[in-house]
């Protein structure tokens, strides 16, 4: 659900074809933080998770066993996986149309502006630490607040548009891996490459970016 709505708002903006063709960066962090609304709220029922990074802190915080963050891992990437593929179902029409490989790449993945393995993967980091760290601080370590998955929402559109400049803000492993597999095996036409040398960034980033997080709650948030 995350995939297909959050992707699909990059289709919608960034297609030629597409009726939403150019209504720019704020309505793709307004549609991803509508996303993670409703991915949050289907993730919460079913008792999984949406995030590599997210699921890593609650393993060292002891919230979960390390097998439980390996299955949630598993399960995020081919659920990312399935719902890229849904995106491309959706606008297959449109995505035959673009003549653009980058267009279409980034519906699937992120990409930065400025190409620096090392600054992007700072990006990353700094970006996902917030959204850690802050939801760590809204579920009190591990239960979820009253308000639901809302929080969540406005969190990313917040690092969106205030972090999301420089790579496009993965902040999620599985959602930039997930999406780039399904793209290196899509028949797309005229699709170019995986750019699968920037592929790391977004993962080790949300990853490390998490780990710090995790490390800092314990001593910086009060946890029940």
């Amino acid at each position: 659900m995350l995939i297909i709505l959050g992707g699909g708002v990059v289709a919608a903006v960034s297609l030629t074809k597409s009726k939403g063709f150019g209504a720019g960066f704020l309505m793709v962090t307004i549609g991803w933080g509508f996303a993670v609304f409703a991915g949050a709220t289907v993730a919460y029922k079913s008792g999984g998770q949406l995030n590599p990074a997210v699921s890593l802190a609650q393993a060292i915080l002891g919230n979960i066993t390390v097998g439980t963050m390996l299955l949630f891992w598993l399960a995020q990437v081919i659920g990312a996986i399935i719902g890229a593929v849904i995106v491309w179902l959706a606008y297959k029409q449109h995505f035959d149309e673009e003549p653009d490989p980058a267009a279409k790449l980034g519906v699937f993945s992120t990409g930065p502006a400025i190409r620096n393995y090392a600054w992007n993967l700072v990006t990353e980091i700094i970006g996902t630490f917030v959204l850690v760290f802050v939801v760590l601080a809204f579920t009190n370590g591990g239960t979820p607040s009253d308000l639901g998955a809302i929080p969540v929402a406005f969190l990313v559109i917040a690092i969106g548009v205030s972090l999301g400049g420089p790579t496009g803000y993965a902040i999620n492993p599985a959602r930039d891996l997930g999406p780039r597999i399904a793209h290196a095996f899509l028949p797309i036409k005229g699709k170019g490459t995986s750019d699968w040398s920037y592929a790391w960034v977004p993962v080790v980033g949300p990853l490390v970016g998490g780990t710090i997080a995790a490390l800092l709650a314990g001593p910086l948030l009060p946890m029940a």
